[in-house]
This record gives structure tokens, sequence and C-alpha cells, in this order.
């Protein structure tokens, strides 16, 4: 049974991401995971959350049209620590600033997949734009329980 519009989003996914452009691009078969709450929150973690070390990103989302969502999700970028940083740097590794995606998503009629584009921007530790932004494509797919 497909979802009702309200829910469309609502839930957990799975997406292959193709960035085409900006510092990302470099990364082959990336892969993000989504969970989406009914609030209007939601939270985003990737196979390449630990090259480098890195937290999820945590986010928003609205309804934009029949199973369209804009979502904005914001997540913290790391640095190397220096030789002399390393003592007080945990694990090696320091911030460095943030990155916010935008990403528009259509949900099948189905409520069982997704297509996505999106665009991402990044910030240095003091809020400034840094080289690197670009913009990529998703194909997700809904993750059920076992046996649905």
């Amino acid at each position: 049974m497909p979802p009702t519009r309200a829910s469309a989003i609502v839930g957990a996914w799975r997406s292959k991401v193709e960035i085409r452009s900006g510092a990302f691009a470099s990364m082959k078969e990336l892969e993000f995971l989504y969970a989406f709450q009914a609030g209007g929150t939601m939270t985003e973690s990737s196979n390449y959350d630990a090259a480098p070390p890195v937290p999820p990103a945590y986010g928003v989302w609205r309804q934009s049209g029949e199973n369209r969502f804009e979502v904005r999700y914001e997540f913290f970028t790391t640095r190397a620590a220096t030789p002399e940083e390393a003592a007080g740097a945990s694990g090696g590794w320091l911030p460095s600033g943030r990155g916010v995606f935008d990403e528009t998503i259509q949900v099948s009629e189905d409520g069982g997949t997704f297509t996505s584009s999106l665009r991402y921007e990044l910030f240095d530790a003091a809020g400034k734009p840094v080289d690197g932004g670009g913009s990529g494509e998703g194909r997700g797919r809904r993750l059920r329980p076992p046996g649905s």
C-alpha cells in the first residue's frame, strides 16, 4: 500500500549518491543512510563518515509538492592535527568547519524508492564559504522491516 502524502518520506532510506562536482567528486560508491522523522527533522550518515572522521549530519525537511521534498542538512568537517596540536587532538582530528547539503527528493508513487538532486557548500571554522562545493544525484530505496 502506498504511503499517505504526509508520510511519503518518513522512515529510513538508503541512497547511492553520485557527486558530479566539487570536493566530494572523488568519493566513489558513496552511500547515504537517512532517517526522516514525522516532525520534519532528519539524520544522515554516509559510508565515508570515517574518512576523515565526521559525525552524522542533522537537518530538516518539508514537503514541496506531490511526493516531493526539500531537505537541508548540515555536518561538521575535520582536519588532521598538526604535530604541535596532536597531543590535544581527539584521535588526531580537529574541527575545521561545516558543510550544508540541499537536496530535492522525489518519492515514487509506490513509496519504495526516490530520486534526488543535491548541491552542497563548504564553510571554514569562522563560517566563511570555502571552495569545494558541488552537486550530484541520488537514487534511494526505503528500508523495510524483515518479512515486509
